[in-house]
């Protein structure tokens, strides 16, 4: 059987799309936490480790690839365990063992400490590794996230917060959500995308790409069990056991960057988090900017991004 032809990154380009986009960073593949992560670096200096949400891979970070690197920094994107060019395993996505995946790659880049950024289900995965693994992180700079207390306080008594996360609601059910994910080309990626930005959309390429990555066999199903586990979890041991955990105070300096029109986290769950940080906390709220800050207003973002890491450089 002949094998099918590549599908374009975009309607009418000649170009196959790719997980691995071709840039000025370096594309590989190392081990860490019993799978393989594959990872986009580029530049010199302090590690900042920059960790997509859904339904997003490293591409989302290309903004800030670039900028870090010409700031002095060795900037590294990685693709989440599940999703983008990384292992798609059968288990391990709770937000502790993901947690572990990101403080393992770390490690695994011959580093001792970085600076992390996480956006949504990364910026979650930001506050546990600081909770779990202290000594690894120099920085934390959480992006639409709110700690993990705060968000299960909210949908366990938050309407509007609830309601904010229909998505996730949806994302329960077995089998159908991943067959709707996938279906005419990921349009409803698409759809959730356009509903989730500000005024500042992200441009057709960013969103092509995106619906492209979740057709990759297994990553709609992979990439919505961390959701599965967090409404799952809410009654159950591991769950408990999880939220008393995160009680731990955070050593490491936290920016927390919020857009003020995100309509899936919603600004007062995000609210506080510095009630949990021993160490400074900047709360930063970004006028008309949605979900996706980093990718909405980049230069912004970007800038206080450097900013904060150039700060708490040294440690």
């Amino acid at each position: 059987m002949d094998e099918p032809a590549p599908v374009p990154a975009r309607p009418g380009a000649g170009e196959p799309w790719s997980v691995r986009s071709a840039g000025p960073w370096t594309h590989r593949d190392l081990a860490a936490n019993g799978a393989r992560f594959h990872i986009a670096e580029l530049g010199e200096g302090p590690l900042v480790l920059l960790v997509h949400g859904w339904p997003e891979y490293w591409w989302a970070w290309r903004h800030q690839l670039t900028a870090l690197a010409e700031a002095g920094f060795r900037a590294v994107a990685l693709d989440l365990r599940g999703m983008g060019g990384s292992d798609r395993t059968p288990r391990g996505y709770d937000p502790g063992n993901l947690a572990l995946d990101v403080t393992g790659v770390i490690r695994s880049l011959g580093e001792r400490q970085a600076h992390l950024v996480g956006h949504a289900t990364g910026g979650t995965l930001a506050w546990v590794a600081a909770v779990m693994r202290p000594s690894v992180i120099r920085s934390l700079t959480v992006v639409s996230a709110a700690h993990p207390r705060h968000l299960r306080r909210a949908l366990l008594t938050d309407r509007r917060q609830i309601a904010a996360f229909e998505h996730v609601l949806g994302f329960q059910r077995p089998w159908i959500p991943e067959r709707r994910l996938v279906a005419d080309d990921g349009a409803l990626v698409g759809d959730y995308l356009g509903a989730w930005t500000g005024p500042n959309m992200l441009p057709a390429e960013a969103v092509t790409a995106y619906r492209k990555a979740i057709q990759v066999p297994s990553t709609a199903h992979c990439s919505i069990e961390p959701y599965r586990w967090l409404m799952r979890s809410m009654a159950r041991p591991d769950g408990i056991q999880f939220a008393r955990r995160m009680k731990k105070q955070i050593t490491a300096p936290v920016l927390h960057v919020q857009g003020a029109s995100d309509p899936v986290l919603l600004s007062r769950t995000a609210l506080g988090a510095g009630e949990f940080v021993s160490a400074p906390y900047r709360w930063r709220l970004l006028p008309g900017v949605g979900h996706f800050p980093h990718e909405e207003v980049p230069e912004e973002f970007t800038a206080e991004l450097i900013g904060w890491v150039r700060q708490h450089k040294d440690g």
